[in-house]
């Protein structure tokens, strides 16, 4: 079994491909921080204190159409909180980012977050897992999926058609998110395709680890590939 030191995880996949779901499994089980960035960026966009502020509220809409939000912006949040994450000598899961080449290996200006990563936790140390589903099931997915309003929970569909009205973790209400509607995951998924694919391949010449999963299967069994790839066993 790997020794561990602390590892930097990043999950990669089209929306409804259960980033979020296996990067909680894996930070529960390593005891690492899940950094969910497209949940954090949501927090402070939908953070009602911040409703006067005018970058905020640029964001928001671009959020709320399903488009990435500015590079530049995201860098900057995104940056600081994975070196806060290693300061407290974590290791660290990110889902959801980074979704564009300028997010993953910056410029001139900013600093890409593969280098914060480099920097940090250094490059042998770095697992990157992509998780592949077809467009069709992305849609299927996210037009069912319920999120706890309380614990944020993700609840698989099947707990829809069974009509569950409450988190079975805590009891919360379940709610739909505003962008599962299937307009807006159709322009995620083209924004996934045109933005993100071109990382992956960008990742491959640079050398880093990158491990393609077959995210059709039930959550456990994703699960248990990703562990076994970690662990080495």
């Amino acid at each position: 079994m790997r020794q561990f030191g602390n590892l930097a995880i990043i999950i990669f996949g089209p929306p409804g491909s259960g980033k979020g779901t296996q990067a909680q499994l894996l930070a529960d089980k390593l005891d690492y921080v899940h950094f969910d960035t497209g949940r954090y960026i949501r927090e402070l966009l939908y953070n009602p204190k911040f409703n006067k502020n005018k970058t905020i509220k640029k964001e928001r809409q671009l959020n709320k159409s399903g488009k990435l939000n500015t590079t530049p912006w995201v860098l900057k949040i995104v940056d600081k909180k994975i070196d806060e994450i290693n300061r407290l000598k974590k290791g660290i899961i990110l889902s959801g980012s980074p979704r564009t080449i300028l997010e993953a290996f910056g410029n001139n200006k900013n600093r890409g977050i593969m280098k914060v990563l480099e920097k940090d936790y250094g490059k042998k140390n770095i697992f990157i897992f992509v998780l592949n589903i077809p467009e069709k099931e992305s849609i299927k997915r996210n037009s069912h999926r319920l999120i706890c309003s309380v614990c944020r929970s993700p609840i698989l569909g099947i707990i829809k058609r069974c009509n569950i009205k409450i988190c079975p973790f805590c009891g919360g209400k379940l709610e739909s998110r505003f962008d599962d509607k299937k307009e807006i995951v159709v322009q995620r998924m083209k924004e996934y395709r045109r933005q993100t694919y071109p990382i992956i391949k960008e990742l491959k010449k640079r050398k880093f680890k990158i491990i393609n999963i077959n995210a059709a299967a039930m959550p456990y069994k994703i699960y248990s590939q990703i562990s076994k790839k970690i662990l080495n066993k």
